[in-house]
């Protein structure tokens, strides 16, 4: 479980990126909320803690961890159950749980959860990655969690567990047949169900089917909330308004300006200097998470890493992509910036277990 590490090979300058940006996140909540320091404090109260479950993470084997892959997942599907029955509704969605008074979103929680279990799994039938029947053996394995997650209502994440997916099968060296394969169901499948999601009595939720078309058809639609994203980012040019002095956030003219459009609030008070700081810290975070991949002793710690930056770069994709007006309003927080524990905890479990590969790592970096 714990080994006596060369701790030359600690990666701090990954350490100090992750500081800096929930530092960064923790300025902008502030600012979203107006100044609100119960939310303000309760963001760094969360991350002093959770970064404390990072060290001890980074000082425990990964390999370790790797052998309660099977049990990881059962506990992944228990808490995602559990919210269909024990879930707390909030706006609409039921996505979280009180556990001995605390509330936790376990749809966040899964994310890090899937990506250790089919990093492991992977890797112990990585001779069987071109064969049919494991592939549908893995595909239903996480099918299962994603449709539980979509259940709350929640498609932005469930959809991050089919990108986990698909890139550790394609760093697992899964053969191009089965790529193109997917590409030839996938695009038409994407097609027909923007096409199906405009039918009467479509599946969808009505909300659900409202973004999309208002993405779509923007002159027949209401899409004030991008709109006014657009113009918060674009108000605040190079230098920004300054922190609190926002006009379009202190009116409350961005929905959830603290997780969700919390970038669309760093564009208007500090501008494009700020939101050019953020997306800098995260290209860095993930060049530096791969830098460590490349080192790696196993495949095992490459596809966790692999995972994770998936995550951190679906996420941050989407996030600025929806307060930019290039894809269609979805709920998604943006890592280490958003407000939120559950999604602060997860990222923090996730680079405590890379700070723990690059202690397994072939080559010491000073």
């Amino acid at each position: 479980m714990f080994r006596n590490y060369n701790f030359k090979k600690y990666d701090i300058f990954l350490i100090l990126i992750v500081i800096a940006l929930v530092s960064f996140g923790i300025i902008a909540i502030g600012s979203a909320t107006q100044g609100s320091t119960y939310v303000r404090n309760k963001q760094l109260f969360g991350f002093i803690v959770t970064f404390v479950l990072m060290i001890i993470i980074s000082l425990i084997d990964y390999h370790f961890i790797g052998k309660f892959y099977w049990l990881i997942y059962a506990f992944n599907i228990i808490l995602l159950v559990a919210v269909l029955f024990l879930g707390v509704k909030v706006k609409g969605a039921v996505r979280w749980i009180n556990i001995a008074g605390i509330q936790l979103q376990p749809s966040e929680l899964s994310k890090i959860m899937m990506v250790i279990f089919l990093a492991k799994y992977i890797d112990k039938n990585k001779e069987k990655i071109n064969n049919l029947l494991f592939l549908i053996k893995l595909g239903i394995l996480v099918i299962i969690p994603t449709l539980l997650i979509y259940k709350q209502p929640d498609l932005s994440t469930s959809l991050v567990l089919l990108v986990i997916l698909v890139v550790l099968l394609f760093v697992a060296g899964i053969s191009y047949k089965y790529v193109l394969i997917a590409l030839a169901i996938a695009v038409p499948l994407f097609f027909g169900t923007v096409w199906y999601m405009q039918q009467p009595d479509t599946v969808f939720s009505d909300h659900q089917v409202e973004r999309v078309m208002s993405f779509l058809y923007p002159e027949k639609y209401d899409t004030m909330q991008t709109d006014n994203s657009i113009q918060a980012i674009g108000s605040g040019q190079l230098n920004g308004k300054g922190w609190y002095k926002g006009t379009i956030n202190k009116y409350n003219y961005l929905p959830e300006p603290q997780t969700d459009f919390i970038f669309s609030v760093i564009g208007e008070e500090a501008g494009f200097i700020g939101c050019s700081i953020v997306l800098l810290l995260l290209l860095l975070l993930i060049i530096k998470c791969l830098w460590i991949a490349k080192d790696s002793i196993d495949l095992f710690g490459m596809l966790i890493i692999s995972g994770f930056v998936a995550i951190i770069s679906f996420q941050t994709f989407v996030n600025v992509g929806v307060t930019t007006g290039l894809i269609p309003n979805t709920g998604i927080p943006l890592p280490f910036i958003s407000y939120g524990l559950s999604s602060l905890m997860s990222n923090m479990i996730g680079i405590g277990v890379i700070l723990n590969i690059s202690l397994h790592r072939k080559t010491t970096y000073y």
